[in-house]
């Protein structure tokens, strides 16, 4: 083999844990995972498949392939085939010598899922759509011996998938991604591979407080309400409406528009609910269900994850959108946590979800006789832009006041900078990456 082999490949498994909560990582870490079928292909050799559950094995010169970095290994989502392989292998595959067309079909900007791919570029050989059907029916237990036609199927589907992903990086190759993109792409991957460390005690603690406090919540709600079910939209909206308060919506906006002018008995149950849907504490439960036996959270990241924009996506925990720490008593709030004294939590001005909502960053804890040291650029993509295009008036706003997004948003609207609204600014904002 020369040093321009490809090898394509594309993997069915199955496991216990359900991979788009927990991440390939944990997914490879169940007692229960394996890969039932492994297709690939050289180049443009006919694609073979391998089936494990027919104790089949490897044959010598894809396990070769799979350890020679001069032999390219290609996959339509590399990550998860060339994680699930170092699982099975029980041997670290490095991210150097693998290429993944997702990566490549979002550079240019075309869909996210395979099939959708399949349909823009008019493939030859489109993905089947049996495939979701068969992956959930062999994942209950079915076993391949009692439903032989359905195996077959199974077989030729993930066949397909090689053939597929194959004819997409032979379609795209006339639009190749830069060598700087690939040892980018390759720096992700060893950022993902490499994860962040929890403390898991800490989580722990964190979940049972925040369960904890929502019983309490609900309780005072259904003394409140006398609701059948707190947490039913239809029924509070009918609860406020028998209380001649209209709404047809219970969104955040709609809420705090409502508690302006409402009772305070009304301000109060609403105030309850606001409480009880509180989203970010969900994190902790995110960090349960992805962490590894290494106390890390792997797979954070997702290159080229916004298409319009090449920017990185937040997965599983959402990192990149992690609630900022404004309290003066961090470190004491989180001893509380930890030390299991959570009712001395409502003793600070904070309520429980806003003081676990905090806490999130802490959760994440670099390796001993190291710190994490946050930052953030101001209006970066903004800035850039602006100095690549020589943008004079937007070059001028960085040099005074610096209120991009303010001053964008007042020149789509054409109003003054004093009257941009939160909504507008937001206009503005996205108009900066548009």
């Amino acid at each position: 083999m020369d040093m321009m082999t490809i090898l394509s490949i594309d993997i069915e498994t199955k496991s216990s844990k359900d991979l788009s909560k927990c991440g390939v990582y944990a997914y490879c870490e169940d007692k229960d995972f394996e890969i039932l079928l492994f297709a690939y292909a050289f180049d443009n050799e006919e694609v073979e498949i391998i089936d494990f559950t027919q104790n089949e094995k490897l044959p010598k010169k894809v396990l070769e392939a799979l350890l020679d970095d001069n032999i390219i290994k290609s996959a339509f989502n590399a990550n998860f085939e060339r994680i699930c392989i170092s699982a099975y292998l029980n041997l670290y595959l490095s991210p150097k010598s693998w290429r993944c067309s997702q990566v490549h079909v979002l550079s240019l900007g075309l869909p996210l899922s395979l099939d959708s791919v399949g349909e823009v570029l008019s493939l030859k050989n489109k993905k089947l759509k049996s495939g979701k059907n068969l992956i959930k029916f062999f994942n209950k237990g079915n076993s391949p011996k009692d439903y032989p036609q359905k195996w077959q199927e199974f077989k030729d589907y993930c066949i397909m998938d090689v053939k597929c992903e194959r004819e997409i990086r032979e379609k795209l190759s006339k639009f190749p991604i830069s060598h700087d993109e690939e040892l980018l792409y390759q720096l992700d991957q060893e950022i993902n591979d490499r994860g962040i460390g929890v403390d898991m005690d800490f989580v722990k603690q964190a979940i049972i407080c925040d369960e904890n406090h929502k019983n309490i919540i609900k309780n005072k709600l259904y003394e409140l309400t006398k609701l059948d079910n707190v947490n039913s939209i239809s029924q509070m909206k009918k609860f406020l409406h028998e209380r001649n308060v209209k709404t047809e919506k219970l969104d955040k906006k709609s809420v705090e528009n409502i508690m302006k002018t409402c009772s305070d008995d009304i301000c109060e149950i609403l105030n309850l609910r606001k409480l009880l849907s509180k989203t970010s504490v969900r994190k902790y439960e995110s960090i349960s269900k992805s962490v590894t036996k290494d106390e890390r959270v792997h797979g954070l990241f997702q290159f080229y994850g916004a298409s319009r924009t090449g920017r990185w996506s937040g997965r599983l925990v959402q990192v990149q959108n992690l609630p900022q720490n404004r309290m003066e008593n961090l470190e004491y709030a989180r001893n509380l946590l930890k030390n299991k004294e959570h009712d001395k939590l409502n003793d600070l001005k904070e309520s429980t979800p806003e003081v676990l909502s905090q806490l999130i960053r802490t959760a994440f804890v670099p390796k001993e006789n190291h710190e994490f040291i946050v930052v953030d650029f101001s209006a970066i993509e903004a800035r850039v832009l602006s100095w690549i295009s020589n943008e004079k008036w937007r070059l001028e706003v960085f040099k005074t006041h610096g209120k991009i997004y303010e001053a964008s948003a007042s020149e789509m609207f054409n109003i003054p900078m004093e009257d941009i609204t939160k909504d507008l600014r937001q206009k503005g904002k996205l108009q900066n990456w548009l």
